[in-house]
């Protein structure tokens, strides 16, 4: 079965869509409340079910990373506690120096997406 061309830029105007109809222009709006214009409109309605499947697997994997992000201080509290149940002096310091070479690059990558705020939802980015 041959793959269907997906357009980018239709995709892109999928991931910028607010989907509830305006009752002032008969149109979707963007993300951040402008109205679409009749030609993004009509470029939206001609979307096919691939685009629209490539826009939802996109949204998808953006929601996994915000709850990846939302759970992200837990995540760190459940790396940290079998460290410092076996330290007496409960510091990150002592706790790193336990730590195998992977355990410290696991410690680094969960305290980044601790700090990094969540990202925008954007197309062809997750």
């Amino acid at each position: 079965m041959p793959r269907t061309d997906i357009r980018p830029h239709i995709v892109a105007l999928l991931c910028d869509a607010d989907f509830k109809r305006r009752s002032d222009t008969n149109t979707w709006s963007h993300r951040d409340g402008r109205p679409f214009s009749e030609e993004e409109q009509a470029t939206a309605f001609q979307a096919t079910r691939a685009e629209f499947e490539e826009f939802h697997a996109q949204h998808e994997r953006y929601m996994v990373c915000l709850r990846k992000s939302e759970e992200a201080p837990d995540a760190l509290e459940l790396f940290l506690a079998p460290f410092f149940e076996r330290l007496a002096e409960k510091t990150l310091g002592d706790a790193v120096e336990i730590m195998t070479k992977n355990e410290r690059a696991e410690l680094d990558r969960l305290l980044k997406s601790t700090d990094e705020p969540a990202r925008r939802f954007a197309p062809y980015t997750f």
